[in-house]
Order: C-alpha cells, then sequence, then structure tokens
C-alpha cells in the first residue's frame, strides 16, 4: 500500500511541478519579491497538501504564534525533502542557505534562483563559510529570514552529528533572533528512500532566541538543546545522547 501510495505522490508532485514552470516561472522574474515568494509558494502549498492526502500523513503543527514579526534566522534540523518545502512557507519571505547543484535542476532550480537563496560551492568550504555570513547579514537587512540547516546535510532519523554555528554568527551580526524548530519528517518522508510511510508528522517552531550582547556560541548551544529536547520528545526513532563529527562547508 504504501509502495501504491508513494508512486501516486509522486505522479502528483512532478505534475504539478511542470504546470507550475508553466503558469508561474513566466511572470515571476517581473513581479516584486513579496509577490513572486506568494507566487512560487503555492507549489509548495500543494506538495504539503498533497503529501497529507495521498500519504496518509497527519500533520501537527506547534508554536506558530511565536514567530517573531520581523526577519530572523530559522534553524532547523534537516532530515527529508519535505522540511525543505515546508519552511518556504512558516515565515516568507525566507532565503535558504542550500548547495549550488539544486540550482541547476530543471524548472525546480529555476525557481530557486529567483528566490535570492544563497548558494554554496561545498568543493570551497572556505569561501562558503565567508558567503553564508556575508550574504546572510545582508539578507536579514533586507528584510529577508534566513533558513539554516545547521547539520549540513540529511540526517536521517536515529543520527546526530554536530551542529554548525554559522547561522547563531549571522544572527548575532545583525542583532536578528535565532528561531529554532525540530520535526521528524524523516520518519514519514525518508531522506534516501523513495517509499512514503504514514503517521503522525510533527514539526515544533520554538521561542526566538535573542542575540544582542550574546556570543555566538551561546546562541547557538541554546538553540540546540532545545532542538534536541524537541526531538527526543516527537521522535518515534530513539535520538543519540552523543553527536558524531561530519564535515561540512557551513
Amino acid at each position: 500500500m504504501n509502495v501504491i501510495r508513494s508512486l501516486i505522490f509522486y505522479v502528483g508532485y512532478v505534475l504539478a511541478m511542470l504546470v507550475c514552470g508553466v503558469l508561474f516561472l513566466p511572470p515571476a522574474p517581473f513581479l516584486p519579491l513579496q509577490s513572486r515568494y506568494r507566487l512560487l509558494n503555492l507549489y509548495n502549498h500543494f506538495i504539503i497538501a498533497w503529501f497529507r492526502l495521498i500519504c496518509g500523513v497527519r500533520y501537527e503543527f506547534r508554536g506558530h504564534e511565536r514567530l517573531p514579526d520581523g526577519p530572523c534566522v530559522i534553524l532547523s534540523n534537516h532530515q527529508s525533502e519535505w522540511e525543505t518545502v515546508y519552511l518556504q512557507l512558516l515565515h516568507p519571505p525566507v532565503c535558504t542557505v542550500l548547495k549550488r547543484e539544486l540550482l541547476n535542476i530543471p524548472i525546480f532550480g529555476w525557481a530557486l534562483r529567483l528566490l535570492h537563496p544563497i548558494a554554496l560551492d561545498r568543493s570551497r568550504p572556505a569561501r562558503a563559510m565567508k558567503q553564508v555570513l556575508t550574504q546572510g547579514k545582508a539578507r536579514l537587512e533586507s528584510g529577508l529570514s534566513v533558513l539554516i540547516f545547521p547539520e549540513g546535510t540529511r540526517v536521517s532519523p536515529g543520527t546526530r552529528v554536530r551542529y554548525n554555528k554559522s547561522g547563531a554568527v549571522i544572527a548575532c551580526r545583525a542583532g536578528m533572533p535565532v528561531v529554532p524548530v525540530a520535526h521528524n519528517a524523516g520518519e514519514r518522508w525518508p531522506g534516501r528512500h523513495w517509499v512514503k510511510k504514514p503517521g503522525r508528522l510533527t514539526l515544533e517552531v520554538g521561542p526566538p532566541i535573542e542575540t544582542e550582547g550574546r556570543t555566538a556560541e551561546e546562541v547557538m548551544a541554546e538553540a540546540e538543546a532545545w532542538i534536541e529536547a524537541r526531538l527526543a520528545e516527537i521522535s518515534e526513532v530513539p535520538r543519540p545522547e552523543t553527536a558524531e563529527p561530519v564535515k561540512r562547508p557551513a
């Protein structure tokens, strides 16, 4: 049953991308940034609803009322593709830190380019880190929120890696709050397998962490502690107590 559901889901997934590519991409470059986000995020809204309907997923969203009115740095754990879609809708307009290769995907990557992402070349770690810090601060100051996955890559449920502090550094330099986010999306939408699984998908938004007068290390430690505590609560797969190192540019 899960295989059939997943096949139906991907048929809708591909068709929605093609339709949105034809209807939304041509006018998008001529729209103001806010309107561009609203238009292109219609695809995201569809995918989130389609996934719930076809794959038997029950959403439980918590803490959205905690989001600040202005721009912030969103720090989320990263388990699957689902959160890359949903978190674009959480506090728009939001700029995502991502790997540069994604921009070359037809239709999907073309749309990403129009949303002012921070696209990194992972083969050049030092340059990537400088790019994150420079462009991230500029995006915040222009009114965009910034989404960063501090684990640096997708991490399977039940695995824990060390968090990178670049998001906290950006927030401290710009004087903007950090908003931690925890979810168990990888248990429903596996990061490295195409078959989707029914059940409860929980996402919780944490209270904003103020950065004024604080170090990036302090802010990152607080954000990581909150995310890991929530993951231990909402995850079906037990969380390890310690993290393993992983190499990543940012």
